[in-house]
């Protein structure tokens, strides 16, 4: 059996060939798998034109264990962080920097809105303690994406230090170290890469990392102790994640194979404006404006009608090869699908056509018959 294409935010469906990188066992401390490793990273770093002044740090888990890794590390102990939140990826952030114990500040757009860089400066101006500021370059509760160029500005501008969670942005969307000032860019392997979950990794600064030492919370998540050991041994701290690393390499061939950024932006467009037309003739709207839309993945307000219920909607929808994901809004019922991965304009025509089926058969009408 096929398995179901993952119209989700990541875990997301994968080549074979990125499948196929996985049959093989590596060991962790073998002189090969070190070179894997250190090839990513130069290659992860090359994405975001990091040269010489930024490194890569490859974090075992989710990219949410990256992210906590990063601001445990990067911000000091007696430092506060200022995070823009306007979903739940944004709570999430301020939620593990109280969790650690640093000094937080939260700056609320709502659900509906970007973040807005003039109320961004004014807070800074406020609140001199304030040393780094965390943004979600896409939102990936709802597919918003914030103006991070312009946030930049604002922060350098303050004399501050950004840390930037691109997590379904990084590969796809505009974001160099060339245009954009900041210390740490942070995202995984299970995203626009179309790599396999398990590894999360952060591109930081190196002077800003260098500087951190002694800083972390945490001794899995020492962002600095892992550089470290990584640099003067060639291996990972702890037990590495190495078919997700054989599977991301495998992956970035691919990308590269696609026409690295544009090739795979031009891909996600598409399959995003011909899910935003077929969810019309279905009659169903987009939670987001056209010109908030990030073409990575789309928040759909949920039908107003008494039959509708998620979960059988799920359930339906599955039976015919493809995962939807629930809303993440707290306010509105919603669904979200995916436009990232490896699937094509074939693919969310099928989704599209099986998400019209599954309504058909909850006595729901759509537009189209």
């Amino acid at each position: 059996m096929r398995d179901p294409i993952l119209l989700t935010p990541g875990p997301l469906t994968t080549s074979l060939a990125t499948k196929v990188a996985m049959l093989n066992d590596w060991g962790s401390w073998d002189a090969e798998f070190n070179a894997l490793t250190a090839a990513v990273c130069r290659r992860l770093v090359a994405i975001v034109d990091g040269g010489e002044a930024f490194v890569c740090v490859p974090m075992q888990g989710s990219g949410t264990y990256a992210v906590e890794a990063a601001v445990g590390t990067l911000v000091p102990r007696d430092g506060k962080l200022l995070v823009l939140v306007n979903g739940a990826y944004g709570a999430r952030m301020a939620k593990l920097t109280g969790t650690m114990g640093r000094e937080l500040a939260v700056l609320d757009f709502g659900e509906t809105r970007p973040v807005d860089p003039a109320r961004v400066a004014a807070a800074l101006a406020l609140d001199p303690a304030i040393t780094h500021v965390g943004i979600i370059h896409c939102e990936t509760s709802t597919g918003m994406l914030n103006p991070l160029e312009e946030v930049a500005r604002v922060v350098q501008g303050a004399g501050r230090r950004l840390i930037v969670d691109a997590m379904s942005s990084f590969a796809v969307l505009p974001l160099s170290a060339r245009s954009i000032a900041f210390d740490a860019v942070i995202a995984s392997s299970n995203k626009a890469l179309e790599g396999v979950p398990g590894m999360g990794f952060v591109l930081a600064r190196k002077e800003a990392l260098l500087a951190a030492k002694g800083r972390s919370h945490s001794l899995s998540l020492d962002l600095h102790d892992q550089f470290a050991y990584l640099q003067s041994t060639g291996r990972w701290r702890y037990t590495p994640p190495t078919h997700v690393v054989a599977a991301l390499a495998a992956a970035l061939d691919q990308y590269d194979a696609e026409g690295g950024r544009e090739g795979r932006l031009a891909r996600y467009q598409d399959n995003c404006e011909r899910l935003l037309a077929g969810l019309a003739e279905l009659g169903l709207e987009p939670f987001l404006p056209r010109e908030l839309q990030a073409p990575i993945i789309v928040t759909v307000r949920a039908p107003g009608h008494p039959n509708y219920a998620f979960q059988e909607l799920y359930d339906r929808a599955k039976a015919s090869g493809f995962i939807l994901y629930p809303g993440k809004l707290t306010e509105l019922e919603t669904f979200r699908v995916g436009c990232i991965g490896a699937i094509g304009r074939a693919e969310i025509d099928a989704a599209l056509a099986a998400i019209g089926q599954a309504l058909r058969a909850m006595a729901i009408e759509t537009t189209h018959a």
